[in-house]
């Protein structure tokens, strides 16, 4: 069976916001292997637009390697997008979900293939209710933003987490990689 992991950059007070943390070539090198590593990444219509800004990257490179690396892997993958206001999307390696998250991301599971990431944080606060997460990879960027949007809100049910391993980087980021404790 497929493994969904859920990958998410973050501030130390858990905060998710892609302009205050540090995205250097190492972080860059790291989502390029998460990426390289798995076969689809499930985003929302958000997070999805946002990502839309490395797809011209790999028409006209910006002449940082890991950048453009990044960029040429993230047009690669299989990216499923899930959205009540979308109908189509226009970049050639995504797709539009047609049915449910659960229902979706259960038959996804099924199929043969690498892993499945999770890169939205609504998609992880609803999967996470729905258990379907098997791993977390949770960067924590030594920055306290002091607000914005906060990583897991909304979430009634106590969840335990058991750390696997972690991995620091030379700008003080670091990545803490759990399972959750099933219950």
């Amino acid at each position: 069976m497929r493994k969904i992991i859920a990958g998410m950059n973050m501030t130390l007070d858990g905060v998710c916001d892609h302009t205050k943390g540090i995205a250097d070539e190492e972080l860059h090198q790291h989502y390029t292997d998460l990426l390289r590593n798995a076969d689809a990444i499930l985003y929302g219509r958000i997070t999805y637009h946002l990502m839309e800004y490395w797809r011209p990257f790999v028409a006209n490179p910006s002449g940082e390697k890991a950048m453009d690396e990044f960029a040429v892997v993230m047009d690669a993958i299989p990216k499923i997008v899930f959205s009540r206001t979308l109908n189509d999307v226009d970049w050639k390696s995504a797709r539009v979900a047609r049915g449910g998250l659960e229902e979706e991301v259960r038959a996804l599971t099924q199929q043969d293939g690498g892993d499945i990431l999770v890169g939205s944080r609504s998609l992880i606060v609803q999967m996470l209710k729905l258990g379907l997460i098997d791993e977390f990879q949770l960067t924590i960027h030594p920055v306290i933003a002091g607000e914005g949007l906060a990583m897991f809100e909304n979430l009634n049910d106590w969840t335990m987490l058991k750390l696997m391993k972690t991995k620091t980087f030379d700008s003080g980021n670091v990545t803490l990689y759990y399972e959750p404790v099933k219950k």
